[in-house]
């Protein structure tokens, strides 16, 4: 089978390819969805404790947190939301 996509020889590819490397890692389109979903996460864990702050303030020693550390994890909401 003939590849169409290959332009060149298979070994300049290789040595072009080794000269120039950028982490795969950094550029994936899997990281940058993992990291959205961790934002979003975050974001609605932040929103909860800002609810429980207002309506139940009571539940907040059932998970163990301190007045103090909800008032620190509600800070880190954007102005907007606070």
């Amino acid at each position: 089978m003939h590849d169409t996509l290959c332009v060149g020889s298979a070994s300049t590819n290789r040595s072009r390819s080794s000269s120039r490397r950028i982490p795969s890692h950094r550029y994936s389109l899997t990281t940058l969805f993992r990291n959205f979903v961790a934002w979003r996460q975050r974001t609605r864990f932040r929103w909860e404790l800002k609810r429980l702050a207002k309506d139940n303030a009571y539940l907040i020693d059932d998970i163990g947190l301190t007045k103090e550390q909800v008032e620190e994890e509600i800070a880190k909401l954007p102005f907007w939301q606070r």
